[in-house]
């Protein structure tokens, strides 16, 4: 078929979609995620700042940790947004270098764009950056100094000091780093889950006014008449965990029921009410000292406890019910029936405290404790929710110093050095390889500059120093906070497990070589906008979709 010498217009995709490709799109995803590395790199380092965040609905967040600021940034950009996945997969994995990893990662792209300008291949300066990761985790490896001749808690409180130091608790690092290591060691030791450590906020008071609670406490629960006359403190108590309904529902709710006799009437209530009291009577039975109840526990089964003088507290949530069990050896029944004595718990003491302006159950010297709470004090919500975060970062990299006893220098230090060994290894290879191994070389050098720039220091000549302290075979030199200088920061204690190290290299390179490698993106922004309303009629125009009701 002719077309009078013209070729067909073939439409492929809806119109109103954008596609972009080619070498502009690269630098511009480039530098949508250097926007990003702008946007945290003043938070890097024990002096580094913080940035309030302000959310759609008025909340206010100040932190200075990398994944929470990547979470509650509003980032719309694509690309940008791999930059917020690779921080918040590294605060999964190790807890803490979350704003290394966008640091690094946004100066390896910034790296990139000069090649990519000057028409290297994406692919040629992803193969050299995935060899320069390889030879630099392999060197973080090589120097990472195995620390089994040190004293387990000795290790661990350096670690977690190192990690706090970026913190807003730094300053009250030795009683916080003693904290998270108990903690730590309060868990079953083959597993570690950190999701047993239970952390209670409760405003008012000092920030050492924080509690460690070697076992579980949980604030006080809605309790009915009847309650202020349960004990309130018992020695080696029995306890029973159950996931029953201690209470009497109206028959309105549940059933219809037809009588001829009020007689009749009156036998369906009995026997309602004989439930309940079967279930209390079966529950005393089995000795037990306290009754806690993820479901909630009624004004009839809290007076019937308290005149028996039996503590009770229903709707506890399931998180603090599964460290209960944990600790105290107890079961969860969903029956009241069949409580065998292997399903009853038992601790040292249990005591109803007033902790701020809260009530907290508190079960400490339990005999199977592998759970803990930490209670924490402090003048705001902010300011709480913010040692929370830094505690937890704390809590992950003493985790993972237990797994591992490899500890590497902070403060720059092992940046530096894999910088230098880079750079000696680039002068051995050909071609355009040896530019982009270099670059990598160059792109570490951030980190330890970006400490000198939030402390006010003088980033060039520091930096000129640690290049010839490392020349000259200085392994640990970093930067030194006190003295404005430099310094061996492993004979200073600035310990770090090498693991946050090594994935910190690993995620920030997947981050760079993941953009590198997307030339093309369509946005078709029709399909983004889910049609809630009823099918517009085929060929409406856009303004009639655009003023529909949401």
């Amino acid at each position: 078929m002719s077309f009078g010498g013209q070729t067909p217009t073939i439409v492929v995709l809806k119109e109103g979609t954008d596609a972009s490709q080619g070498r502009g799109q690269v630098i511009s995803n480039i530098n949508a995620c250097v926007a990003i590395q702008d946007t945290v790199r003043m938070t890097l380092g024990p002096l580094g700042s913080d940035i309030l965040i302000v959310g759609a609905n008025g909340e206010t967040t100040i932190s200075n940790d990398g994944a929470t600021i990547m979470k509650l940034l509003d980032v719309v950009h694509p690309a940008a947004k791999v930059l917020v996945d690779i921080s918040r997969s590294q605060d999964a994995e190790v807890g803490d270098g979350t704003t290394s990893v966008a640091i690094l990662a946004g100066e390896l792209l910034k790296e990139a764009k000069a090649f990519v300008e000057e028409n290297v291949s994406t692919h040629t300066i992803i193969k050299g950056f995935r060899t320069a990761c390889r030879l630099a985790v392999a060197r973080v490896n090589e120097i990472a100094v195995d620390t089994e001749h040190q004293q387990e808690r000795e290790l661990l409180e350096r670690c977690a000091a190192t990690a706090m130091s970026s913190k807003i608790i730094h300053t009250n690092a030795s009683f916080f780093t003693k904290m998270a290591v108990d903690a730590v060691l309060a868990l079953d030791q083959a597993d570690l889950n950190e999701r047993l450590i239970g952390i209670k906020k409760v405003p008012g008071g000092g920030i050492e006014d924080s509690l460690f609670v070697d076992g579980v406490a949980f604030r006080k629960t809605f309790a009915y008449a009847g309650f202020e006359q349960q004990p309130k403190t018992f020695e080696n108590p029995k306890i029973v965990c159950l996931n029953v309904e201690l209470e009497l529902k109206a028959e309105k709710d549940n059933a219809e029921v037809r009588v001829d006799a009020v007689s009749e009437y009156q036998k369906v209530v009995d026997a309602e009410w004989q439930i309940i009291y079967d279930k209390l009577a079966a529950l005393e039975r089995t000795g037990a000292d306290i009754v806690l109840s993820t479901l909630p526990i009624g004004d009839l089964a809290t007076q019937y406890f308290a005149d028996r003088g039996i503590f009770c507290a229903g709707r506890v949530s399931r998180d603090d019910m599964s460290r209960v069990e944990q600790a105290v050896g107890a079961a969860v029944q969903s029956t009241c029936s069949d409580i065998l004595p292997s399903h009853v718990g038992t601790c040292a003491k249990f005591e109803e405290r007033q902790i701020g302006g809260e009530r907290y159950n508190l079960f400490t010297g339990c005999p199977q404790a592998r759970t803990c709470t930490l209670v924490l004090r402090g003048g705001s919500e902010q300011f709480i929710s913010e040692v929370e975060r830094s505690l937890h970062d704390a809590i992950m990299v003493v985790k993972r110093a237990v797994k591992t006893r490899r500890v590497v220098g902070g403060g720059g230090a092992c940046e530096m050095e894999v910088s230098r060994h880079l750079r000696e290894h680039a002068k051995t290879i050909a071609g355009k390889q040896q530019l982009v191994v270099a670059a990598f070389a160059r792109a570490l050098e951030v980190i330890p500059r970006q400490l000198c720039d939030n402390a006010g220091f003088d980033g060039t000549d520091i930096l000129n120093r640690l290049r010839m302290n490392h020349a000259r075979g200085e392994t640990w030199s970093g930067v030194d906070f006190e003295t404005e200088g430099t310094t061996d920061t492993l004979e200073k204690f600035v310990w770090e497990p090498a693991l946050v190290k090594i994935n910190a290299l690993q995620s920030a390179v997947e981050a760079a070589c993941v953009i590198l490698s997307v030339d093309e993106t369509v946005k078709n922004e029709q399909s983004q906008q889910p049609q809630t309303g009823p099918p517009m009629p085929q060929g409406a125009p856009q303004r009639a979709l655009q003023g529909m009701p949401h």
